[in-house]
């Protein structure tokens, strides 16, 4: 499979893979997932349950000073928490803004999560929350998986009895659904 492929999983309670055993998490199974396809994939799981994007922005500095080997592509996957609490549309772009600017300072490509307002938080809100991933993606020249939930958001068989976190099968689904973007993220080896 070759040389080891560092990717930095940085997101909440969706990459801690809250409610799941271990091994069971959105980044474990991606690892594996990558490694089937022959890609020697090394993900570390910088997921934190709870977290906002306020949260996020305070941690990556540490997250990314801590690492032995610099990673070659960052996941980004925040803003659920946000949504969650009702915080300011603006804030979360704000602060997904700074955790991308210094990605991008460190030369690490990037690959943003997005995520959806539901619709009881009214059309402004969905509306600017809905256009910060695509806007952020387009400004950072970062890959962007539209709405990282999909496939699972109209399928509560695989949905924690919570109705918010994926069981392990939905996991699945979700990394069924996104390991393509996440190769093709990942930089050419030189």
């Amino acid at each position: 499979m070759g040389e080891s492929r560092v990717i930095l999983a940085f997101g909440d309670s969706l990459f801690a893979g809250y409610g799941l055993d271990k091994g069971e998490s959105y980044p474990a199974k991606l690892e594996t997932a990558l490694r089937s396809h022959g890609i020697n994939a090394r993900i570390i799981n910088a997921g934190v349950s709870g977290d906002t994007t306020a949260a996020g922005l305070q941690r990556i500095k540490f997250v990314l000073d801590s690492q032995p080997d610099k990673p070659e592509l960052a996941i980004v996957e925040l803003g659920g928490n946000d949504l969650l609490r009702g915080l300011s549309p603006a804030e979360a772009r704000q602060n997904l803004s700074g955790i991308l600017e210094e990605l991008q300072r460190r030369k690490i490509p990037i690959l943003l999560m997005g995520m959806r307002a539901p619709p009881n938080l009214g059309a402004k809100y969905q509306r600017e929350f809905d256009g910060i991933y695509p806007y952020l993606a387009e400004k950072y020249d970062a890959k962007l998986v539209p709405f990282f939930l999909e496939a699972v958001a109209d399928r509560p068989d695989l949905i924690q009895k919570d109705h918010v976190h994926p069981t392990a099968r939905g996991v699945e689904e979700l990394v069924s659904a996104t390991s393509n973007a996440v190769a093709k993220a990942l930089p050419a080896k030189k």
